[in-house]
């Protein structure tokens, strides 16, 4: 009779060690996935940035002290490996404060603000600062979820027998970063 009841015991275990560490894979995917999606609207917007440079340029040739700024923090964000995600959130919040004064440019110049072209810019950069504000808030929650198996018992001695970490959320270190450029058109 002990015998079953050991048996018995090693089964549900077992069985609840197989539960835990499916559920710790799906939260840890779906973190990745979330990441990758911050990931492609990131990469959009670094794309479009040196179009909307030489669109400035045109304009206002002599700023060259934002336009370099804004390149140097571009091309900054690029270099930050891509599963850094502190550094990366710092980084592109830098760049989007450099982007909100790179528009308040445009008040300076009435043909630059007027320019098709440059309001077409603008228009593409809103958009995409909306969808990296949703990719943002759908990764920092896959990792809440993620953190959460990681860390309470009895999820987190599955989470340690099989190498499952924490993830760090996406945020911004400066409170001055978390401003959204301001993009007037």
């Amino acid at each position: 009779m002990l015998t079953w009841i050991v048996l018995i015991v090693a089964a549900a275990v077992a069985v609840y060690v197989v539960i835990a560490f499916n559920r710790l894979v799906r939260a840890r995917q779906m973190s990745h996935e979330a990441w990758s999606g911050i990931d492609v609207q990131l990469k959009r917007r670094s794309d479009l940035i040196p179009n909307l440079l030489e669109t400035v340029k045109g304009y206002a040739a002599h700023e060259q002290n934002v336009l370099r700024e804004v390149t140097e923090l571009r091309g900054a964000a690029r270099a930050l490996p891509q599963g850094d995600v502190a550094g990366r959130g710092h980084a592109e919040g830098a760049l989007s404060l450099a982007l909100g004064r790179l528009f308040a440019l445009a008040e300076n110049y009435p043909d630059l603000k007027a320019s098709r072209n440059f309001l077409d810019l603008q228009q593409q950069l809103a958009t995409l600062e909306n969808e990296i504000q949703m990719a943002r808030r759908y990764y920092n929650g896959a990792v809440r979820n993620l953190n959460i198996l990681v860390e309470s018992f009895p999820g987190n001695v599955v989470a340690g027998l099989f190498g499952f970490a924490r993830r760090d959320y996406f945020e911004l270190a400066d409170p001055a970063d978390r401003a959204v450029p301001a993009v007037a058109l």
